[in-house]
This record gives C-alpha cells, structure tokens and sequence, in this order.
C-alpha cells in the first residue's frame, strides 16, 4: 500500500495512453486559440466581479476569529478578532500587480512541465508523474474544488449582470428568479439564481459539441470584453478624482495580502490553458507561449482597471456583485455602461466556457487513471469530447450557482488555486533532479530560485486568506481522503496487478 501511494506514473505512460484511439481527444487548438483560452478565463468575474468586494472587503454582524486571516491570528491570537476580511481599498492596483508577480513565477512552472508532459489534467497530471499517486488525488481532488467554486462565483456575477442590463432597458427580474437562496446578510430565501445555472447548463452543451467550436466562440468572446474594458478605462479614466485614492492603502499590507489572496484565482487562466494539451496540434511549442502570452496581456489589463475603478468610485461602494456597471452608473456614464456591461457578461461566459472546460478535462484524467468511476473517461463517438465528464460538471456548477451568493465563493476558491501552485512548483524541482536529461522545450530560468519563490509567495497569500477558509478546505481534502482510500485506491489503474506499474 505505501509503495502504491508514492508511486509516481511515467510520462511515457502518460502520453501512449493519451494516444490510445478509443480515449484521444480532437488536436485542433493553435497558440493563438491558447491564448485566447487564457485570456477568457482570467478576464472575467475577477476583473468586473471581485475587483469589488477585494477592494472594500467583507463585514459581518458578529465579531468573530473565523474571518480573520491566518497570518493575522498567527501573529496575535485573540486579539485579531474581527468583524470582516479587510479591504484592499484603492492599493487593489498593487495586489494585482504583486499577484501577478507571484503568478509570473508560478506560470513559468506550468510552461514547463506543460511542455514536457502535454496531457490532459492539468497540475493533476504533473504531480502524479513527480509526487506519486496520493498527492496526485490530493490535488485533483483540489482541482474539482477550485473550478467548480470559481465558476459558482462566476454564475452569481453573471446573473447580477443580466439584471443590470436588462433595468437599462426598463425590465427587471423578481428577486426570486435572479437572487441565490442564501446570503450571509440575509440568510436563507425562496430564491433561485436562474440566469446563473441557465447559462452553466448552455455552455455545457456547447462543450459537448466540441473543442473546436468552443474555442471559436472563446475567441469571439474574448475580443468583444478586451474592447469593452478599453472602453472603459479611456471613457472613465476622465472623471477619475484623485481625492478617491486617498488614503491608498487604508488596511495597510494586510488588506493589500488580503486583497490579492481573494482576487488569485483570477490568474488560474493559465492552468486552464494546459488543461487543453491534449487538443493542442503543437504542444511543446504552443503551450508555454499560450501560458506566458495569456498571464501577460491580462495583468495589464487587470492593474489598468482596478486603477481606474478606484479612482471614479471611493472603494467602500464597491461591495456588490457588479462594481464596475455600478461605478459607471453613479458617474452618468450610461451609454458607456450598457456596452461595458455586455463586454461583462461575454467575458463572463468565456470564463465560465473555459473553466468548465478544465475542470471535465481534470475530471477525465483522474478516470483514465482509475482514481474516479470509468465514465467520466469515456469519448463522445461522433464530438471526440469525454461528454460524460462535461456533463457532470454542469451539473456540479449549476445547481449551487442558483442557491449560493458571491461573498460565499470568493474565498473558498482562492485557496485551491494558490495550493496547486505550489505543488506545481515543487514538481519542477523534482523532474529536473530525477529526470534531467528529459528533453524540455522550454525550460525555467533561474528555476532553483523561481520555483523557491513561487512556493514562498504562494504559501504567503494563503496565510492571507480567512482562518474560516482554510477550515473548509482542510474539510474538503478529508472527504477527498476518505474516498480515495475506500474508493480509489483499490481501482487505481497502478493497483492493476496487469499493470507492470502497479505490480
């Protein structure tokens, strides 16, 4: 059993049984349709979504240690007793920049280990070919959270951003059709997101169609929101008042680590894109320009923004699932806020497309490999897309999109991103001392004080987040262990005494 846990899978291995006819996926994505793809899922909900609530932080009606950061509790017990997560305030600018920074690091990682091991799954895939097959549940098991949650949050925005254009023109949906059943404000409600789980459950099908057509419509989606934010930068960049900016780190450097620890996701873009390597026609080349173009233009994008956002809007008003239409709104910007909003809601969607995408495609590689029920790895005949997996995902986002507000997502997803990071990193190290005569296409500079860094920042912003979040995510990996060890264990393609892996 020990030896089965820390056994690792060769990356030969890997790459014959992504070559099997009955489990290979459509080759159809260039470096430009990478890009594209990391670009839809970074620019999104971060951008348009929880630029707000990083900024002007999160209260609640009882002081209570569960919301303060770890780092804070750490440092000072009891005394870090607290009535919210702290804001950023107008320094979000800096904690998109420093994340950034962090990402960069990280990003360079993925490259790597994307050139050499070009298969669906992503940091899954990475760790069971380095850290052997219990990290590898460990973090597929963490994969299906931080997807998942991230697209939950991306639904809720979605919806708040349909109502938002359909009030321009004098509609309004009932509470009860676009609201969640739950709010920590507000608490439980006959309500239901329905544009949240309606636009999950669309993509989905599109997803089941096929990669290429996915990935058409990414691309489309991707140029209309990039224009949308320029449009709102130059036209809101003229009733900036300075004054807004003042003072520019109002919770000092807690609320900047704060900040950038609940906007991190965001960046997970780059991940999604080396989810798509088995679709990739030139893996070795296109993913690491895809990862590194991607990470690139978003960061200038992200830091523009949040600049401007602070500047029109002071950051306490920016608590809401829609701080930019609304900061357009309170500045009479009207016309300008009907065409960034529709920017929001196709950026939106190509996140949640590209992101539902990894998340089968994570979900698809744990099957192969036997960790999860043999469905999830079956290929639709006639699309060459694992439908089964895409499927289930769906399901697994819509439903609590419906039920769930925003404020409930935005942490838990953060802490799965930064996580798998770090193993990412780690696993870098590791090739280069146990494989270092594998051919890399392209390889980390400097990789023994990039990948150190990665890990140090990373576990940094995770110190950041809520002591709350990290009880949840400790939850989760529990329920994770327990089914790997009465479930996946015994059907680990490894544990096949057929397998000369396993034996």
């Amino acid at each position: 059993m020990g030896s089965q846990l820390f056994r690792v899978k060769s990356i030969d291995k890997l790459i014959a049984e992504a070559d099997a006819p009955e489990r290979r996926l459509k080759k159809t994505l260039g470096v430009l349709s990478l890009t594209a793809l990391g670009i839809g899922a970074i620019i999104g909900t971060g951008i348009f979504v929880f630029t707000g609530t990083a900024a002007a932080g999160e209260m609640v009606k009882y002081p209570s240690l569960l919301k303060a950061p770890l780092l804070d509790v750490l440092l000072h017990g009891n005394q870090a007793l607290t009535t919210g997560r702290p804001g950023a305030g107008p320094a979000i600018a800096l904690s998109f920049f420093l994340v950034a920074v962090v990402c960069g690091f990280a990003g360079l990682c993925y490259a790597e280990l994307a050139s050499m091991i070009p298969i669906a799954g992503s940091a899954y895939t990475y760790t069971y070919a380095t850290l052997g097959e219990l990290v590898a549940w460990v973090i597929g098991w963490d994969l299906v959270l931080e997807y998942g949650v991230s697209n939950m949050g991306v639904a809720v925005g979605f919806s708040e951003h349909v109502n938002r254009l359909l009030q321009g023109f004098g509609l309004h949906l009932p509470a009860s059709l676009s609201a969640p059943a739950y709010s920590p404000a507000a608490g439980w409600a006959w309500h239901f997101n329905v544009p949240g789980f309606t636009i999950v459950m669309l993509l989905t099908v599109l997803l089941v169609i096929g990669i290429r057509e996915s990935a058409e419509a990414n691309s489309l989606m991707v140029a209309i929101k990039l224009i949308a934010i320029l449009v709102f930068v130059f036209a809101a960049a003229k009733y900036v008042e300075a004054k807004n900016w003042h003072p520019f780190m109002p919770n000092h450097w807690q609320g900047v680590l704060t900040g950038g620890a609940i906007v991190f996701f965001t960046y997970i873009g780059f991940d999604s894109v080396s989810t798509a390597a088995e679709e990739c026609k030139n893996p070795r080349r296109d993913l690491p320009l895809g990862i590194l173009f991607s990470l690139a233009v978003c960061s200038l994008f992200y830091v523009s923004v949040a600049v401007v956002l602070t500047g029109i809007q002071n950051w306490k008003t920016l608590s809401n699932a829609a701080p930019v239409i609304n900061a357009l709104h309170a500045i009479k910007l009207y016309q300008v806020e009907r065409w960034v909003t529709i920017g929001a809601l196709t950026g939106m969607i190509s996140s949640l497309l590209v992101f539902q995408l990894g998340q089968a495609r994570v979900w698809f590689a744990m099957s192969r490999d036997g960790l999860l029920p043999k469905a999830f790895s079956r290929v639709h005949q006639k699309f060459r897309t694992p439908h089964v997996a895409t499927w289930v995902a769906g399901v697994f986002v819509a439903i609590p999109s419906g039920v769930f507000d925003i404020d409930t997502f935005a942490d838990l997803a953060n802490i799965g991103t930064l996580f798998a990071f770090v193993l990412v990193s780690l696993a870098v190290l590791i090739l280069r001392r146990t494989q270092p005569d594998r051919p890399r296409a392209f390889r980390v500079p400097m990789v023994w004080l990039v990948a150190p860094l990665s890990v140090f920042f990373c576990f940094i912003l995770m110190a950041g987040l809520p002591v709350e979040n990290w009880i949840r995510f400790v939850v989760w990996l529990a329920i994770g262990l327990v089914i790997y060890f009465l479930y996946s264990r015994k059907r680990s393609a490894l544990a096949s005494p057929d397998n000369p892996e396993g034996a």
